[in-house]
């Protein structure tokens, strides 16, 4: 598939371990909300790529990114250490399984992530779509310190009887300190929201974050009757398998 060179257009920084990017947009390049691209750097005539959610809605000119720093990573170390006007290399092809096509319709949608895997959920809640299939979106982010909740300032603007958010910290004090998953599972996070368990008849469930956090609750929620999508069929929850950020490792 054919890369594209693209200009870096501005940089955040929202940790010593995280920072987000905004890029300029391919022409022609199209996707929907909740995908990811293959992105990267050229040095010494090679690309080092690794795929990244994209947080932007489509209707935004710029594409928007959100990654970890690891400082002997390959890819990151270099990526963070970009700036306005320097150049990645963007993927013409879009994929991902976090898209609104991916889940049946329903009552409410459960949007787990842990520390960069939110970069999808963003995506979704900045378009309008996502509130046309669900009653509810409830957004969960557990994160190990408090600067590492990105976006939280825009979720909460956001916030409201439509969209619920629920930040969790697990290394610092904090209002939350249990992970998202834990809370789910425990039937806590909807004593504290004041709303009815997760039905697998009624609602649905995205994941994006550590594999860990992946596969427990996958293996969770297959053990109380919810369905995966997969090749078979739409279900009622999705997982995000690719390494978007995060899990790229370096």
């Amino acid at each position: 598939m054919p890369y594209n060179e693209q200009s870096i257009t501005s940089v955040r920084r929202w940790s010593p371990k995280t920072f987000s990017f905004t890029t300029t947009r391919p022409e022609g390049f199209r996707f929907e909300n909740g995908q990811f691209v293959t992105l990267g750097l050229r040095r010494e005539g090679r690309l080092i790529p690794r795929a990244y959610s994209i947080v932007s809605d489509p209707r935004e000119p710029d594409l928007e990114f959100l990654s970890i720093h690891v400082p002997d990573g390959q890819l990151t170390s270099q990526l963070a250490e970009l700036g306005v006007g320097d150049s990645v290399w963007i993927n013409s092809k879009v994929t991902g399984s976090l898209t609104l096509e991916h889940v049946l319709p329903g009552r409410n949608l459960y949007l787990l992530a842990t520390g960069t895997g939110i970069a999808p959920f963003i995506s979704l809640i900045r378009g309008k779509k996502v509130f046309e299939h669900f009653e509810r979106v409830i957004l969960v982010h557990s994160v190990r310190t408090a600067p590492e909740l990105s976006y939280r300032e825009e979720i909460e603007h956001r916030a409201g009887d439509r969209l619920r958010y629920v930040p969790t910290v697990t290394r610092e004090a904090h209002a939350n300190t249990r992970r998202g998953a834990e809370l789910f599972r425990s039937g806590e996070l909807f004593r504290m929201l004041d709303l009815p368990a997760a039905d697998a008849e009624l609602d649905r469930v995205m994941l994006c974050g550590n594999p860990e956090m992946n596969r427990e609750m996958t293996e969770f929620l297959k053990a109380a009757g919810w369905t995966m999508t997969n090749y078979k069929g739409v279900g009622n929850f999705t997982v995000e398998q690719a390494f978007v950020g995060t899990r790229a490792g370096d």
